[in-house]
């Protein structure tokens, strides 16, 4: 069925709720339980569905925490069944909101057995993971019964007061995830500075139909949607506020896209303001000003060049300490299974890391290299970059440099969910993020060997 000869493009777009019932598991907290009791605002999927001179790509991005591989491969499968479209030209992405479930497991792999009643910390619910999964598929359907031709415009605009390196230097060299408050009137003393940079781009893809309507776009920026969590609430968090104050912007009509960049350092927390009042919704809006700003300068083109590179890439899995391992294993040892916490709040994280430990080492001893799937498109002069798991923003900052795309966009969590990438650098100091286990699986400069890499892919198709 996909693609059609014939000149010009033509764009698709439709959003289908995923908003998971009272009680499904919101993901994100290691060994938490958050069954969901209220919801604030609605999860979605957006597909966005392009074609031009036979060619089509399609964009789907979701409110959850993360995106399994089999999962993914599942919609992408569809989209080549039913529609016709290379697999590879389809991108999965979550925006990684702490306030929505998962979909797959990703804390600990399906290989690691546990009782069914601890089955959630695998990092979902299989309900909830398959009956999303369906909803995203329609998306997609219904993105490509929408298309109809458009032309595309693109700008940038910035915003630097929305975001923060989350990895804080102490003075002991060491680093700390400031929280949300300060606690010491003096301010954090402790801190001696912030270990890296954030991305303050907002990136804008505007497409406006024959109507001079714009009945879809494309916004992005960088930043972890964690204002609402860790309250038991379902939300978008800031994607939804910014989606939401697009829609009030444009109409109804209007099918806003959010993609989330490099966040796996970037918190939207400010560890140097002592008045800080959280609030997802107020995020949103002023991202909504910023693009709306953007969009009022665009110029259209109805002409433009669809390509996709798919290139999957052997990244190593660090070596784990034998003095860590071994503690995991004496704890393991002490007490096989889970055990609920106190008012059933979740169970203790020691006892997830400790499992998560060993699942990783299950997984180095059967290959020591994880296959990481690295996917670009082109669009026009445009470039949207999908990257499989939380990156540290210094890798997006370094494709942006070296890019020779007019406009790179860079999506994190893509495909499939592979934990983080931190710098070389970030490794000694530790902290959170460079912890091993299955969210820290990976050795020292790959997230330098993934930039090289989509350097290399991006300079092929712009050539």
């Amino acid at each position: 069925m996909a693609g059609h000869e014939g000149d010009g493009l033509r764009v698709g777009a439709a959003s289908v709720e995923i908003t998971p019932p009272i009680g499904t598991h919101l993901a994100g907290d290691v060994g938490g339980y958050r069954p969901a009791r209220s919801v604030e605002d609605e999860i979605l999927a957006t597909s966005l569905m392009l074609e031009s001179h036979g060619k089509v790509v399609c964009i789907i991005s979701a409110d959850l925490t993360i995106i399994s591989g089999d999962f993914s491969r599942r919609v992408r499968e569809m989209a080549k069944d039913e529609l016709g479209l290379d697999p590879d030209a389809v991108m999965v992405h979550a925006t990684q909101s702490h306030s929505a479930p998962a979909i797959g497991s990703f804390i600990l792999s399906d290989g690691f057995r546990l009782p069914e009643e601890f089955d959630w910390l695998h990092g979902s619910e299989r309900e909830y993971s398959s009956w999303a999964t369906e909803r995203m598929e329609e998306a997609v359907r219904r993105s490509y019964d929408e298309l109809k031709p458009a032309e595309i415009g693109w700008g940038r605009g910035i915003e630097g007061r929305m975001a923060f390196n989350r990895r804080a230097v102490m003075r002991d060299g060491t680093v700390s995830m400031p929280g949300r408050m300060w606690t010491d009137p003096l301010g954090p003393t402790g801190i001696l500075h912030l270990e890296g940079p954030i991305d303050p781009e907002v990136g804008v893809v505007c497409f406006r139909g024959t109507s001079v309507d714009l009945p879809s776009m494309i916004v992005s920026y960088t930043c972890h949607p964690v204002h609402v969590f860790p309250k038991p609430i379902v939300s978008a968090d800031w994607p939804g506020s910014l989606r939401r104050g697009l829609k009030r912007s444009y109409g109804g009509t209007c099918t806003p896209m959010v993609l989330n960049g490099c966040c796996g350092n970037i918190n939207p927390w400010p560890p140097y303001e002592p008045n800080y009042v959280e609030s997802h919704a107020r995020m949103g809006e002023v991202l909504c000003r910023t693009a709306t700003r953007v969009i009022d300068r665009i110029e259209f083109d109805d002409g433009i060049e669809l390509g996709w590179r798919s290139r999957k890439i052997g990244l190593p899995i660090r070596e784990i300490d034998e003095g860590e391992l071994r503690e995991a294993e004496e704890l393991l040892e002490r007490q096989p299974e889970p055990v609920w916490t106190e008012g059933k709040g979740g169970v203790d994280p020691r006892w997830v890391m400790a499992a998560g430990l060993i699942d990783l080492n299950s997984l180095r001893s059967s290959s020591t290299s994880y296959e990481y799937e690295i996917q670009a498109f082109r669009i026009g002069q445009i470039a949207v970059v999908g990257l499989p798991g939380e990156p540290f923003v210094e890798g997006q900052l370094r494709i942006k440099e070296r890019s020779p795309a007019d406009l790179t966009i860079v999506a994190h969590d893509t495909g499939h969910y592979a934990g983080y990438l931190p710098t070389r650098e970030a490794y000694p100091r530790g902290g959170h993020e460079t912890r091993t286990g299955n969210w820290s699986r990976f050795a020292p400069g790959s997230l330098e060997r993934v930039v090289d890499e989509v350097i290399d892919i991006l300079e092929e198709m712009f050539r």
